[in-house]
């Protein structure tokens, strides 16, 4: 392997760089080639193209011949975590990555392994990473691959080879930073943003030096504390609309407000603009972050940047003093629709954020054309004529909860969007999942990890028998919707089984294409939504699929794995878990016979392994702990879904000692679990264990039979 391990010694923050010698062998990819071939029989950046359309112009696959598809090739990420990348393919080679940050070079043609490059990052840094220790892919530019890595580096390598050619650290490491997001590459820059929101951070986009990695612009997304300039393209844009925004004090002024740009960064050819989106507030709870119930720019938010300097030019926000973890970086799509006088061609930017309305603004100017619900909602009764939502008022939730459409997974997420320009359709990948908002009546009174402010123990009993599972998976939908952004309604819906589906690829072959939450493959009619092809992936589908021609042939490609937010998070949403297998390349192409190869892991002993302890006031503490520091990852009502370990099923939990070596100690921080001594206390740790061995006897009751 290609390993950049002497960039782990970088600087803590700042621009330390690992160099080493130039690349060479590769044919130049550049903004022309980009724009000119892109979608075609090359996918050279993360949408598909610079206006994110994720529509290929080829043909070779159609909705009259789709049924033919079979595996031309697979291979194995080797990873049993979170994999969401889109490959992208150039000169017969397809990059791609996995869990980690690992990337992989391989031959497009048969999947034949050509170099992996794995940046080491420290396992601890797991902790950081809100929705799995996922990376969304690469860009390629001039001969390099340039891949951001979980623990906050940015690194370009020799697309040849997989050598480093630099390393820069694009974020300050001693604070809870991570990036997931695929770094886009435009006129010799790299632009890269982050996660952390919901640990406490301040976020920013970035603009580096494709060839040397040094800085070239940062757009801050939330103002300093003291709200005074920095030294960075953002300073005007605070002056002018951002800074009065923003209370003196609250929680923004320490933990950095949020405002993450974790995904969704587009080029704009026409307008020579970076349009981006913004993500949640640190904490998600206004009550906390600022009191002064300003709208806080820039958090979920789309903004547009000069692509040069970074200048600010304007910005639309979707949900103002963001409440409830609405994003706004889902897939940002731009078009040229009939909306202009007499029908005439406007350029618009296209966004269906976590908020649930699907939103049309001016390109040129970020003017607000239109807004829709795309889901159901209880949250707002629609929008303004200015595109302001109207809130409901017991949405702005304090100590009473407030169950919500849609909840903090939005009504889409990061699942990528498509748009075929010859429908003029939209393919959102939507769901429902709703979630009841509380305050968190202990926030401001201890330490929190997961600064979110709200209180996720709300509502939930702390003995929960698997009947209460199955009524709130019942609560769960997903469906594929093809949106007429002209009619503003939906042209077809395809309802599935679940939430969590995976992201849409358009072609001109008439075919939509989505991977699904239960490993199936489909293929859909993209004017009418019919169902044309399925496919067992045997894992879940969850990327945004590619396709792609060499020698002739049109392969469509798709990488699996079990794993991100929704697996991790809400692990009672299944009936029959999908397999824990390792992720894959699943490559296809006409009249192929290949087969996926199982690889489940071995099967869980579904038992406890201690006696249920304490009384029901220590497991209701328990619970209350659990919610705050562990259900992100292991799962409400602790049900995990296979990702992460079931702590019901774990020895550990059957063992004091070991518990607090975990839990406390961190003796597992090699693998990601490091220690939450910060967070809770011995004594609150073994209550955390009190409550989860009473889920496990709870779950493994015989059912109660009822009388004769």
């Amino acid at each position: 392997m290609a390993v950049a391990a002497a960039a782990l010694v970088l600087a803590a923050c700042g621009q330390g760089q690992l160099q080493k010698a130039e690349p060479r062998g590769f044919a130049a990819v550049d903004t022309a080639r980009i724009s000119a071939e892109s979608g075609g029989n090359e996918w050279l950046t993360y949408g598909g193209t610079y206006d994110e359309q994720r529509h290929s112009k080829l043909t070779a696959i159609n909705k009259e011949n789709v049924g033919e598809l079979g595996v031309a090739w697979t291979y194995d990420l080797a990873t049993n975590r979170g994999v969401e990348s889109t490959p992208i393919v150039v000169d017969g080679t397809m990059y791609v990555t996995s869990a980690w940050s690992i990337v992989y070079a391989l031959d497009a043609k048969t999947g034949a392994e050509k170099w992996v490059h794995d940046p080491e990052a420290d396992r601890a840094v797991g902790v950081n990473a809100c929705c799995d220790v996922v990376n969304r892919g690469v860009a390629v530019y001039d001969g390099k691959v340039y891949v951001g890595v979980i623990d906050g580096r940015l690194e370009a390598l020799n697309a040849a080879t997989g050598e480093v050619v630099w390393s820069t650290v694009t974020v300050d490491q001693s604070k809870p930073y991570t990036i997931t997001g695929a770094p886009r590459v435009v006129n010799g820059k790299v632009l890269i943003g982050n996660g952390g929101a919901e640990l406490g951070v301040r976020g920013y986009l970035s603009a580096y030096d494709a060839n040397t990695g040094e800085l070239v612009w940062r757009f801050y997304t939330v103002p300093n504390p003291a709200k005074q300039p920095d030294g960075a393209a953002s300073d005007d844009a605070f002056v002018k609309v951002g800074n009065v925004t923003w209370g003196d004090e609250g929680a923004w002024v320490t933990d950095g407000g949020g405002g993450t740009v974790w995904d969704s960064i587009v080029y704009d050819e026409v307008n020579n603009q970076i349009i981006f989106g913004v993500g949640n507030g640190s904490p998600w709870n206004r009550n906390f972050r600022d009191p002064s119930a300003g709208d806080n720019l820039f958090l979920s938010s789309i903004v547009a940047v000069d692509a040069e300097t970074g200048a600010y030019k304007w910005h639309f926000q979707t949900t103002p003093g963001d409440n409830w973890d609405y994003t706004a970086t889902q897939t940002i799509i731009l078009a040229d629709l009939p909306l202009g006088e007499n029908g005439a061609p406007r350029r618009v930017a296209m966004q269906a954020p976590k908020n649930g309305f699907f939103y049309v603004v001016d390109a040129a100017t970020g003017e607000f054309l239109s807004g829709d619900a795309y889901v159901p909602m209880n949250w707002a009764t629609g929008l303004d004529e200015n595109g302001r939502p109207i809130e409901v008022p017991e949405a702005r939730y304090s100590k009473q909860p407030y169950e919500q459409l849609p909840g903090p997974l939005g009504g889409h997420n990061w699942h990528p969007m498509a748009f075929n320009p010859d429908l003029g359709l939209a393919y959102i990948p939507a769901q429902e999942i709703p979630q009841a908002y509380s305050e968190d009546p202990r926030f401001n009174s201890r330490p929190v990890g997961w600064n979110t402010g709200v209180d996720f123990s709300a509502g939930v009993p702390p003995i929960a028998p698997p009947e209460v599972a199955k009524f709130l998976r019942s609560s769960l939908k997903g469906r594929l919707i093809a949106w007429d952004p002209v009619a503003r309604q939906p042209r077809w819906s395809v309802e599935h089984g679940n939430a969590w589906n995976g992201g849409v690829l358009s072609t001109a072959g008439g075919v939509v294409f989505q991977g699904k939450l239960n490993g199936e493959f489909v293929s859909y009619d993209a004017a009418t939504g019919d169902k044309l092809w399925s496919y067992n992936l045997k894992s879940g589908g969850a990327s945004g699929p590619g396709t792609f021609m060499v020698d002739g042939e049109q392969y469509v490609t798709i990488t699996t794995g079990w794993g991100s937010a929704f697996a991790l998070a809400a692990g009672f949403a299944y009936d029959d878990k999908v397999a824990s297998t390792v992720g894959k390349v699943v490559t296809f192409k006409m009249g192929a016979t290949g087969e996926i190869a199982d690889a489940g892991l071995a099967p869980i002993d579904a038992t406890p392994k201690g006696e249920a302890f304490g009384s029901l006031a220590l497991v209701s503490e328990g619970a209350v702990h659990y919610a705050r520091n562990c259900m992100v990852c292991h799962g409400p009502l602790a049900v995990s879904s296979g990702v992460l370990p079931d702590l019901r099923w774990s020895a550990i939990a059957g063992n004091a000692d070991a518990w607090k070596g975990v839990v406390i100690d961190g003796n597992l921080s090699a693998n990601g679990m490091v220690s939450f001594s910060e967070y809770i206390t011995p004594d609150e740790a073994e209550a955390i264990r009190a409550y989860v061995l009473t889920q496990a006897h709870a779950a493994s009751a015989p059912a109660e039979q009822p009388s004769p």
